[in-house]
C-alpha cells in the first residue's frame, strides 16, 4: 500500500500518495477521479521508481480551494509539490484533467521534467482537435461550465452521476465496487461538486495559457501521446507541430479511463518510454 501524505504547497494541502523508490514519476488524474485512478499501474512501477500520486487541487483529500483550476495554477502546485518533496528531476504522467498542467509543467521546466506522457485530453483550442470537435465538445461541458448549475443540480445524485462517467470510460466494463465507491465519495456534496466543475469553468482561462506558453517556447522533452476512445490521436495531432520528439500510441478496445481500463496496456507502454535503455524484467 502506498503511503499517504497531506503536503503543504501553493497555498492548499495536497493529499498524495507516496510508494517506490528510485527516479520519480509524477502521475496526474482527471475527472472523476482521484489519485486511486492509478492504483493498478502502480505496482508495475515501484520496483524501480518513486510514484507521486496527488489528488489536484480540490479532489478527494486535497484542499477544497476557491479558486485556482486553471491549468497554469495545476502546474505550479505540481511544481510545488515536487520541491517539498526534494524532488529535482522527474517523469509527468496526465490523464483527463491533469494533462493541460502536465504540459505546461514541461514546457515551463524542461530541466525539471525529464519525460512527458499525456493522455485522453486536448490541449485548449491547438490546431489538431477538430475532427474530435466536428460534433462540438462533449455535452457535459458545457453542463458543467454554467457557475452554480451543476452542483445545485446533481447534490444527492452525486452515485448515478459519477457512474455514467465511470461506465462510459470503460466501454461499460464499469470499476470494481471499492473503486467506484471512493471515487463517488470523493465527488459527493456540493462543495466537492463545486470544485470538480471549476476545472471546466476555468478552461478558457487554461487555453490562453497553454497559446501563450507555445507561441514562446516549443517542448522539448521526450513525450509520449497516448490514445483511446474517444479522444484518439487529436492530442497526438495537437502536438507534433510544437514537439521535438513526440511518440504517439493508440490502445485499441480502450476507454477513456486508461489506467482502469487497460492497466497492463498501458504499462506496456509507460515501463520502456520511461526507463529507456533499462531492459524491462516485469511481466505485462
Amino acid at each position: 500500500m502506498p503511503e499517504l501524505r497531506s503536503v503543504s504547497v501553493n497555498g492548499i494541502d495536497v493529499n498524495v500518495a507516496l510508494a517506490g523508490s528510485g527516479p520519480a514519476v509524477l502521475l496526474l488524474h482527471g475527472f472523476p477521479h482521484t489519485w486511486e485512478l492509478w492504483t493498478d499501474v502502480m505496482p508495475g512501477l515501484t520496483d524501480d521508481h518513486l510514484v507521486i500520486a496527488p489528488d489536484l487541487r480540490g479532489f478527494g483529500a486535497s484542499t477544497r480551494a476557491p479558486a485556482g483550476y486553471d491549468a497554469g495554477t495545476l502546474a505550479d502546485d505540481a511544481e510545488a509539490l515536487l520541491g517539498a518533496l526534494g524532488v529535482t528531476s522527474t517523469a509527468v504522467v496526465g490523464i483527463d484533467a491533469g494533462t493541460p498542467p502536465a504540459f505546461l509543467l514541461a514546457l515551463r521546466r524542461p530541466g525539471l521534467v525529464r519525460r512527458l506522457v499525456v493522455m485522453e485530453s486536448l490541449l485548449g483550442r491547438l490546431p489538431g482537435g477538430e475532427d474530435f470537435l466536428k460534433a462540438g465538445p462533449p455535452w457535459w461541458f458545457g453542463f458543467h461550465a454554467v457557475p452554480h448549475l451543476a452542483e445545485t443540480v446533481l447534490e444527492g445524485s452525486e452515485g448515478p452521476y459519477v457512474d455514467w462517467f465511470l461506465n462510459a470510460g470503460t466501454l461499460g466494463d464499469g470499476v470494481r465496487p471499492p473503486l467506484r465507491d471512493a471515487f463517488v465519495r470523493a465527488y459527493t456534496g456540493r462543495d466537492a461538486l463545486r470544485c470538480a466543475f471549476s476545472y471546466y469553468r476555468a478552461l478558457p482561462q487554461s487555453a490562453e495559457q497553454i497559446e501563450r506558453a507555445v507561441a514562446g517556447a516549443r517542448l522539448t522533452v521526450p513525450t509520449m501521446a497516448v490514445g483511446a476512445h474517444p479522444v484518439g490521436d487529436a492530442l497526438q495531432r495537437q502536438l507534433r507541430p510544437i514537439t521535438d520528439d513526440l511518440t504517439g500510441h493508440l490502445i485499441e478496445d480502450c476507454g477513456h479511463i486508461i489506467p482502469l481500463h487497460r492497466p497492463q496496456a498501458l504499462l506496456s507502454l509507460l515501463r520502456p518510454f520511461l526507463s529507456p535503455g533499462v531492459r524491462q524484467t516485469h511481466r505485462t
